[in-house]
């Protein structure tokens, strides 16, 4: 009863504050036709994630995980049109997928798709010098979740927010002997973040149309 409720009241928000046009339609249609698994956020959460980037003004945004660049399309609509997203992503078909989603929603200029790593690239773009980010975005796999983070950390200034995805799993992290790496990774994050004096952090769970679960927002902060 509860999970019909939650999947009305997310229907119902989305079709008022979130509606998805042909573009977004199309880009959810074509991880189904490629094969590929339906974890991109919802509407209403990249609607969220909208909204977050323009709170913060942000012009440089990064995102580790494209899939098939859903929530990219999101977060690249946020930015003015001299901004950047650059979006990372390890499976190569992934990330051809992505492209074309990309190409199709008019904002190949904004984007920059890199492909491989998340790792490898982000100590590639902090040995680069590359500027700092306004908000970063990680949605990749769960294990090194708490490394990510702290290279995340390495490429933001004061003031940067970071928001981490997947961080409930559905209470599994409730779960101190979880044997689920992805569960580990998390709870790894989540202690992390109560930990660190550089940024300032909650975590929002989150209902709706897909699995309980949460995000996890940090600001860096001005003392940094």
């Amino acid at each position: 009863m509860e999970q019909q409720i939650f999947e009305k009241v997310d229907r119902y928000i989305r079709d008022l504050l979130a509606p998805e046009d042909v573009v977004l339609q199309e880009t959810i249609m074509s991880l189904e036709a490629a094969e590929m698994p339906q974890i991109s956020v919802t509407a209403n959460q990249g609607k969220f994630l909208q909204v977050l980037a323009m709170m913060c003004n942000a012009k440089r945004i990064l995102e580790l995980g494209t899939l098939g660049g859903y929530s990219t399309i999101w977060l690249a609509r946020s930015v003015p049109d001299d901004g950047k997203v650059i979006t990372v992503e390890f499976d190569p078909h992934h990330a051809a997928v992505a492209k074309k989603n990309i190409e199709n929603a008019g904002l190949s200029g904004k984007v920059e798709l890199r492909v491989g790593k998340a790792m490898e690239i982000l100590q590639a773009l902090k040995t680069a010098g590359e500027q700092p980010f306004d908000l970063i975005f990680i949605d990749a796999d769960k294990p090194p979740y708490a490394e990510y983070f702290e290279l995340a950390l390495g490429l933001s200034r004061p003031g940067t927010v970071i928001i981490c995805d997947n961080v409930v799993r559905e209470g599994k992290v409730l779960e101190e002997n979880s044997d689920d790496d992805r569960v580990k990774g998390v709870r790894r994050l989540n202690q992390m973040l109560s930990e660190n004096k550089q940024v300032t952090a909650t975590i929002l769970q989150t209902v709706g149309s897909k699995e309980y679960d949460g995000m996890a927002i940090a600001v860096v902060n001005r003392s940094l």
